[in-house]
């Protein structure tokens, strides 16, 4: 067991297709008020904020030399994005192989919301745990966002 263990630790390229979940990609809640919320955070915490509200960096620890992003976002009360969960946040997770993470969830008979969806920052699903709570998965480009620029919080 330990020979695999140690293997997997020098070929990071072979546990990139392992489909799982790889950190915290975005925090969203609902607000009263998503200006004077952003504000706030910005004021007292030091967020840098953005239409979206606020992009962290941080780095990844397998590839330190890249820029990693999570996504803070306050979204409108009557927001129906996190429906049809009837909880006031979502939880983004960052994933690795989004499609064999999707054909794992399906023979867990998880209840998958949506088709995947790819963008140029990444791809994305909808799942719902057994609590209810809606979850974005996502596997993220952050090249494309550190191409973007703009401002962070770092």
């Amino acid at each position: 067991m330990k020979e695999k263990k140690d293997a997997k630790r020098e070929n990071p390229e072979a546990t990139a297709l392992v489909p799982k979940v790889t950190g915290i990609g975005g925090i969203f809640f609902f607000s009263e008020d998503t200006q004077k919320t952003k504000d706030w955070y910005s004021e007292n915490l030091g967020l840098q904020t953005n239409q979206w509200g606020s992009s962290i960096e941080f780095r990844n620890a397998h590839r330190p030399q890249e820029i990693n992003y999570l996504q803070w976002s306050p979204f409108e009360k009557d927001s129906t994005y996190f429906s049809p969960s009837k909880k006031e946040f979502m939880i983004n997770y960052r994933v690795q192989n989004i499609e064999g993470l999707v054909d794992k969830l399906k023979s867990n008979n998880v209840t998958i919301l949506d088709a995947i969806q790819t963008f140029e920052y990444g791809k994305f699903v909808h799942i719902m745990d057994h609590e209810g709570n809606k979850i974005e998965l996502w596997e993220p480009v952050d090249s494309v966002f550190t191409k973007m620029g703009g401002k962070t919080t770092k």
